[in-house]
């Protein structure tokens, strides 16, 4: 019998936990795991809901925005009735509904040169799922600084990307790649 995990837990995982890849030790460091996810959007509601799924314990979501019925397509943490909520809210009861065994915490509010160290500093992982370049510029250097792995979602109408930074692997980091932002004139909404 697992020491962090419940028989509930077992059932649950139990597709996790044969995997060699994962396993019980793997399905037990996910529960010991610490995610904040930057933004609740079009890439960050999906993320949200296959990490409470996979048993992250821990999950920060952080979001200043509230649903509305334009993100419904699309955003598929929210409901019709979720309309006009604050988006961290909501997506805390759906987050609950898929998997009660994780911890969410909803900041209502978005990131800032402010809040962004104290945001970072007990997460194992960042998530960013926001959808503007001044706050992937700042998600990118302060998990740099904070020495934090960095999962980077981005998407245009059909096309994503999907990259990794590890400041600690050696490898580059997102403003590595990209210096500085485009000019506000060449991005489209």
């Amino acid at each position: 019998m697992s020491r962090l995990l419940s028989s509930e837990e077992i059932q649950r995982y139990s597709r996790h936990l044969t995997l060699s890849e994962v396993g019980m030790a793997g399905q037990e460091r996910l529960k010991q795991s610490r995610v904040l996810l930057v933004g609740s959007g079009g890439l960050g509601s999906p993320m949200a809901l296959y990490l409470a799924a996979a048993g992250v314990g821990y999950l920060t979501v952080i979001d200043g925005d509230t649903v509305d019925h334009s993100n419904l397509q699309r955003q598929v943490l929210y409901a019709t009735e979720d309309v006009g909520r604050l988006k961290v809210e909501a997506a805390l009861q759906a987050l609950h509904r898929v998997n009660p065994n994780v911890q969410v915490e909803a900041v209502a509010e978005r990131l800032n040169p402010e809040n962004v160290e104290a945001l970072f500093a007990e997460q194992d992982v960042i998530a960013d799922g926001s959808d503007n370049f001044r706050t992937r510029y700042l998600v990118n250097d302060a998990a740099y600084f904070a020495r934090k792995p960095l999962v980077s979602a981005s998407l245009f109408q059909f096309q994503g990307q999907l990259s990794v930074f590890h400041p600690n692997s050696g490898g580059p980091c997102y403003r590595c790649l990209y210096s500085a932002p485009p000019p506000a004139s060449l991005v489209p909404t």
